[in-house]
């Protein structure tokens, strides 16, 4: 669970919210809206590692054989019963 501070209470107790952030995410909130989180470095490197990984990029950017790969893939036919909700 993440703890909600406001943003003048942060700046007045940075030590303390900086040893909880080591826990816990910190919601920094400013005029009741929240504004950004304090984590922890390990977390936040954790997402910078899961936002490289899910990198998106153009179709064309595929080496050739990955997408001939890709258009000849076939949904398991366990997955069907999905085909029907889109014709609804």
């Amino acid at each position: 669970m993440e703890h909600v501070v406001p943003a003048s209470e942060f700046t007045r107790n940075f030590g303390r919210y900086q040893m909880l952030a080591q826990r816990e995410p910190v919601a920094v909130t400013s005029h009741g809206r929240t504004t950004g989180y304090f984590i922890a470095a390990e977390h936040y490197e954790a997402f910078k590692r899961f936002k490289e990984y899910r990198r998106s990029f153009p179709t064309a950017e595929l080496p050739e054989a990955e997408a001939k790969a890709s258009s000849a893939a076939r949904m398991d036919g366990r997955h069907a019963h999905l085909d029907a909700m889109l014709d609804e």
